[in-house]
């Protein structure tokens, strides 16, 4: 049986190498805010790393009917939200999904989303090389007065 060991070793360290080379988008500390009753929009946070660059092209969700990359920045000293095409990953740094900046838009929700839930988000990274990847996210539900909360306001649709 010694005789075997090499060839599983080297399967086993291929079947590595492999996933590590699809699985180059990491998503850290994903969260959604909590909704009040009729609410029908929230955001998802998180810090989204590729390791080889790339850009997050598209989302969606099964919890809402329309999910979309947004950037809240000042203009002429308002705070204003829009929707974005692509989301830029610059190789190996993080890009931070946080109220008041760049976020996912979960618009459209189907229920109230409650602190305790977990929200299923998946996210379409685009690689350097035109390639597609999808990441599921399973985001836990944060209370509405949990820290970031009182970030600047700008989800109202």
């Amino acid at each position: 049986m010694n005789r075997f060991r090499p060839h599983a070793l080297t399967f086993i360290l291929s079947a590595t190498l492999a996933a590590a080379a699809t699985a180059q988008v990491t998503v850290a500390d994903p969260w959604v805010r909590a909704t009040v009753p009729q609410q029908k929009a929230t955001g998802m946070f998180a810090a989204v790393t590729a390791a080889k660059g790339g850009k997050v092209v598209a989302a969606s969700s099964p919890m809402a009917e329309v999910v979309e990359i947004h950037e809240m920045a000042m203009d002429n000293n308002v705070m204003r939200m829009r929707a974005i095409p692509a989301l830029e990953l610059p190789a190996g740094k993080a890009v931070e999904l946080k109220p008041g900046g760049f976020h996912v838009m979960l618009m459209g929700l189907k229920q109230q989303v409650k602190e305790g839930d977990t929200v299923s988000v998946n996210l379409v990274v685009e690689g350097q090389d035109g390639k597609r990847e999808t990441v599921e996210v399973k985001a836990p539900v944060r209370a509405l007065a949990s820290p970031a909360a009182g970030a600047p306001a700008g989800h109202r649709h």
